[in-house]
């Protein structure tokens, strides 16, 4: 059974919003090892990345929580020393 192709404006859609989540999440990752923010300051600064993510992925809770969460709590544990 052939699968049907996908809609090439929406593969660059898709690519897009995944491409501005990237930037979203480095860039607070960078400001995080920056020391720009207080402890719960970054924590806040998760939640508004995370609240954009499903903004641009609906339903996807359970992606941020796989991919990106851990990927913060690392960062904020080794700038703020909570080992």
């Amino acid at each position: 059974m052939e699968r049907p192709h996908p809609d090439p404006q929406a593969v660059r859609e898709e690519n897009r919003k995944l491409r501005y989540l990237r930037f979203l999440v480095d860039l607070a990752l960078r400001e995080i090892r920056a020391g720009r923010y207080t402890h719960e300051e970054a924590l806040r600064v998760v939640e508004n990345v995370r609240t954009q993510a499903l903004k641009l992925f609906p339903g996807k809770e359970t992606a941020f929580e796989v991919i990106y969460r851990p990927r913060f709590q690392r960062v904020i544990s080794e700038t703020f020393s909570l080992h």
